[in-house]
């Protein structure tokens, strides 16, 4: 099943998005994370999520605006998205992690990605 993230759009700056990926029947079996790359620049971390929705990771850029979630019943994660502004710009990408040992921050520990959402904030 090809992992599809969505729930991106135009929002005006100060806005807000909710994310979402779903997954299959292996989601549980997963911790989850979200990444971003706006043109020209690399794919940076956005915020991560273990098994049991419990830990959580934020990027510094989107601490206090960003809520990653989960709910293993929808086989889904979430992305909440608030205080949105132009920097944010970018297509979204949701992926599993399987290594409990691995860097939940870097998109190396990740080995399933989903097709992107763009969002893009105006100013």
């Amino acid at each position: 099943v090809q992992l599809q993230a969505s729930g991106g759009g135009l929002v005006q700056a100060g806005g807000s998005l909710r994310l979402s990926c779903v997954g299959d029947a292996f989601f549980n079996s997963y911790a989850w994370g979200w990444f971003r790359q706006a043109p020209g620049k690399e794919r940076e971390f956005v915020p991560a999520i273990g098994w049991s929705g419990r830990t959580l990771y934020y990027a510094d850029s989107v601490k206090g605006r960003f809520t990653i979630s989960r709910d293993n019943v929808k086989n889904t994660v979430y992305l909440q998205m608030n205080k949105l502004n132009t920097e944010d710009t970018a297509v979204y990408f949701c992926a599993a992690r399987g290594d409990y040992n691995a860097d939940p921050l870097t998109s190396e520990s990740y080995f399933r990605w989903g097709l992107g959402t763009l969002v893009t904030v105006s100013s």
